[in-house]
């Protein structure tokens, strides 16, 4: 056979593979057309793995994806159903939304939403999808935005650390001097209480303030129950949409490739949910625009002063400080379920802008993050509004909560972890319990200085642009 007829024949071939790969794409309803392994990451640009997160945040998912869970709970470990008709959207134990976006739009891809995208969270575990709205079968929680999220979890990364590290050295001292020790608990100037350890190695954790026994400080969700962006992703995925990943509902844990029973295997990969936690990561850092108008100008500036004056920053921390903008996937912090670094995967590293970012005198980025990531009582007798949970989750109190990151506030409309509270004045009138004091402080001031500090607040805002450049 002639070289120029096996050239012939070979760009014949050539031709009829690429024609019925294309012929494929026709009338395929898939959202996902792709998915990423971890080790293909070190492989790709920074701008390749964001492009891949923000497609699967933004995909309106199928059933051709995987979408939907006939056979599985939105329990946050795999459960299954028990037998019976099992409806393909439920809005309340769900799945509920077809994309992540659905709900995280506000102002765009990555924001908060209005109270008619109110997620119900359970306790966490059940075999059971509710179809009630009534409070003792779950928690109706507004949307938070994401953006800064990646400086959040690097920031509670560094925090667990000091806890931790902070434990090690009352057991060494106790074990060493052979005399009780109490430790104080803090990280980057916030106090978390005191544990007290005995000379026998036995740790007191009664005093601890905030943070769970454990001393990891869980960012996300309202009542700062979750570790990572992934830990939330792989969550929310399960829960909202029926996309399983297989880090946690995959033939290690299940002895089933297909747990969930729709028919498709390998949903979420684990450089998909890699992705998805970068790209999350990269959404624009809030800043403050203050308005032009110079008689708001001059009052949102007066405002920041008298936010102070009424101590409302002593929850609500203006600046932590942050050692590095590395940020690394995944979390060293994150439990099994998820995927952790010691799990034989390549760990993806991904340097966060330091757009506006300001330093202090050791070098530290300054975050503008305005809060202690604590969980503090907000309410009481007096003021019960932010006690209207009646199902604990993880055993934290129903009238503690996380102190609301207030960066963006002025862009997050509306307020409080139901989303019922529409404006600022109100959330704040509404505090009571540890912020009790604080509030009095507010009310003591004149109505236009009131005033003032919700002008402040309202220059919080969320930027149009969804990411970093």
């Amino acid at each position: 056979m002639s070289s120029l007829k096996i050239i012939t024949l070979i760009l014949a071939a050539s031709c009829a593979s690429s024609i019925a790969a294309q012929n494929s794409l026709i009338g395929d309803e898939r959202a996902l057309k792709k998915h990423l392994k971890q080790q293909q990451l070190q492989h790709l640009t920074p701008e390749q793995v964001v492009a891949h997160g923000k497609l699967l945040f933004n995909a309106k998912f199928t059933a051709l994806d995987g979408a939907g869970r006939p056979a599985a709970t939105s329990s946050e470990v795999p459960v299954k159903k028990q037998p019976g008709i099992s409806l393909a959207m439920l809005r309340t134990a769900g799945p509920d939304s077809n994309a992540c976006s659905g709900c995280h739009n506000q102002p765009g891809s990555g924001g908060s939403g209005e109270f008619v995208v109110n997620a119900f969270t359970s306790s966490g575990v059940t075999n059971v999808d509710f179809d009630s709205l009534e409070p003792q079968f779950s928690n109706e929680r507004g949307t938070p935005h994401l953006h800064g999220s990646g400086l959040v979890e690097l920031l509670a990364r560094e925090m667990s650390v000091d806890l931790q590290q902070a434990r090690a050295q009352g057991v060494a001292k106790a074990r060493a001097s052979q005399q009780s020790v109490s430790v104080k608990l803090t990280s980057k100037g916030i106090d978390f209480g005191v544990l007290k350890v005995s000379a026998d190695g036995f740790i007191d954790v009664s005093k601890i303030q905030g943070v769970d026994h454990d001393l990891v400080v869980r960012p996300f969700s309202q009542k700062g129950v979750f570790t990572s962006l992934r830990q939330f992703s792989i969550n929310a995925m399960n829960a909202h949409h029926g996309m399983q990943s297989n880090e946690r509902w995959g033939s290690q844990w299940t002895n089933s490739d297909d747990f969930d029973e729709d028919g498709f295997k390998q949903e979420l990969t684990s450089g998909d949910l890699t992705a998805i936690s970068i790209y999350q990561a990269s959404i624009k850092t809030p800043d403050q625009k203050l308005p032009q108008n110079p008689v708001l100008k001059q009052a949102a500036l007066e405002g920041e002063q008298l936010f102070k004056r009424a101590d409302c920053h002593l929850c609500h921390t203006q600046y932590l400080p942050l050692k590095s903008l590395s940020f690394t996937e995944p979390s060293p912090f994150n439990t099994a379920g998820n995927l952790r670094p010691t799990d034989g995967m390549p760990v993806y590293e991904y340097a966060l802008s330091n757009d506006g970012l300001k330093r202090d005198k050791q070098g530290n980025w300054l975050i503008p993050v305005f809060s202690d990531f604590k969980r503090h009582i907000i309410a009481d007798s007096e003021k019960p509004h932010f006690a209207n949970e009646r199902l604990s989750q993880r055993f934290i109190a129903i009238d503690e909560f996380i102190s609301a990151r207030l960066w963006g506030v002025g862009s997050s409309a509306p307020y409080g972890h139901r989303g019922d509270v529409s404006t600022m004045m109100q959330a704040i009138l509404h505090h009571g319990g540890e912020a009790r004091d604080s509030r009095i402080k507010f009310e003591g001031l004149s109505d236009l200085e009131r005033r003032k500090i919700v002008e402040f607040l309202k220059s919080l805002q969320l930027s149009l642009d969804e990411e970093r450049s």
